[in-house]
């Protein structure tokens, strides 16, 4: 920062050149375009849909609209074009609104460069601090977003008709950044109104003072489909002023579901345990999610958010881990049997239509299993089971459960050479935790396909057996 320059005129003999911040954002992205860098980062399965899109947006200088359901990491979106500013931008010292030393806009930046010349101090702020963001609710005002008089400047003898006693709003505080609003459409109408020449004109105006703050301001706003019809919408003025509206979406296959919920979830440590989650666990939790997005039982109108893969595979390795440290188990790995810890967890994040009363857990447990059964069936082949559904004809039983220690499945394992096969050919380990996995995960198949029988308790505990007896 010392070798900066720390006056106007020493950035007047500098390279350093003022440039519009939609100029700064598209300079920034071709640099990144052109070295084959991704425009941001952190978002996936938007490379061949939503990318394209925001890089067109963004060489074209367009104020963009982010239109989609929730939990399609819209507000991700918005917080990362802040790399895409310089790292650090010289404004007049003092200033609210970032004047810019070669042309300020505010009475304390046009005086203090008319009263210090090439003397005149300057700061150097970082692009962080050039991002505002304001959620959008039904009780924002104008004086919020635009400015207000700020009474204490009046009393202290100022007249009312003087500039400075202007307290600047979100907007004018993002000069020369990015503005963010999340949920436009709950911002009441009237407000909305107040945006149209931030927009078009690139100014704010203050009640009834002859005050224009021509800003620089790039504005993105996000907003959920539905809010156009049943919270509020966006006036038809202010949507024609966006460039850009792009539409979001989730995730369009269960690999992509799963990679975010590795991104996103939580690491877990647990008392130096190591901890593990197998591969079709994570598959199960990713697919309940995709198949609550095409379920007619759940509401497809407010959307099945991405947070809820992440909040279930949370909670799935968290039951795991409370398993783990009551038994005295040196692993944690997640089983079938966890799966019901789930419905703390889904039941939240889901809006279950349904007439009958009690059907919501009917409608989450049918969610599970037909997960566990699609991610069975594509993961294990009918001729890999077919011995040890044979060894069940024997009246063999087998219980499992959340209380069952992991050196239970290790002992019947050893019992029936078929079930080691199976779980072989699982290729999760030979720990017992993920044996245990392993087979609670090949046992509940086989009972979803009806193959085996299955008795359950409310307590989550499960005994199997041959469909023969």
């Amino acid at each position: 920062m010392s070798s900066r320059p720390a006056t106007l005129g020493q950035l007047r003999a500098s390279p350093w050149r003022s440039t519009p911040v939609k100029e700064e954002i598209r300079r920034n992205a071709v640099a990144r375009i052109t070295a084959g860098q991704p425009l941001v980062s952190g978002l996936l399965g938007y490379d061949d849909t939503v990318l394209p899109q925001l890089e067109n947006a963004l060489l074209a200088g367009h104020d963009i609209i982010l239109l989609g359901e929730r939990g399609q990491a819209k507000t991700r979106l918005i917080r990362s074009l802040v790399g895409l500013l310089d790292e650090w931008l010289p404004i007049v010292a003092g200033s609210e609104i970032n004047d810019d030393p070669f042309a300020p806009v505010s009475r304390h930046g046009r005086d203090l460069v008319a009263d210090k010349g090439d003397d005149t101090p300057l700061e150097w702020v970082h692009r962080d601090t050039r991002f505002g963001e304001k959620l959008a609710t039904p009780d924002t005002a104008i004086a919020d977003l635009i400015g207000e008089v700020d009474p204490i400047k009046v009393a202290e003898g100022r007249y009312l008709a003087d500039e400075s006693t202007l307290h600047y709003g979100l907007v004018p505080r993002t000069n020369r950044g990015i503005f963010a609003i999340n949920e436009l459409p709950d911002l009441a109408e009237r407000i909305q109104v107040g945006l149209l020449n931030v927009l078009e004109e690139r100014d704010v105006q203050v009640r009834g003072y002859k005050v224009r703050l021509p800003l620089d301001v790039m504005l993105v706003a996000s907003a959920n489909p539905e809010d156009y019809t049943n919270r509020g919408r966006i006036i038809t003025p202010l949507k024609d002023r966006f460039g850009a509206q792009i539409r979001t979406h989730y995730p369009a296959d269960v690999e992509t579901e799963m990679a975010i919920a590795d991104q996103e979830a939580l690491p877990f440590a647990v008392d130096g345990r190591q901890v593990s989650v197998p591969d079709e666990m994570a598959e199960v939790v990713a697919t309940v999610s995709h198949l609550a997005r095409s379920s007619p039982h759940v509401n497809q109108r407010s959307g099945v958010s991405v947070r809820l893969t992440v909040a279930n595979r949370e909670t799935l390795v968290a039951n795991a881990a409370r398993r783990a440290l009551r038994l005295g188990e040196p692993e944690v790995v997640p089983r079938v049997s966890d799966l019901g810890a789930l419905a703390a967890s889904t039941t939240g994040k889901i809006e279950i239509e349904t007439l009958e009363e009690g059907r919501d857990q009917v409608v989450v447990d049918n969610l599970f299993s037909t997960a566990v059964l699609r991610v069975f069936r594509a993961r294990v082949e009918s001729g890999t089971v077919r011995d040890l559904v044979a060894a069940f004809d024997d009246g063999r039983v087998v219980h499992t459960g959340d209380d069952v220690a992991s050196s239970a499945y290790v002992e019947l394992m050893a019992e029936l050479p078929a079930l080691r096969a199976a779980v072989s050919a699982m290729g999760d380990g030979e720990s017992p935790a993920k044996v245990a996995s392993s087979v609670e995960f090949l046992l509940e198949g086989l009972h979803l396909s009806k193959r085996l029988n299955k008795e359950s308790a409310a307590d989550g505990r499960a005994v199997y057996r041959s469909r023969g007896r």
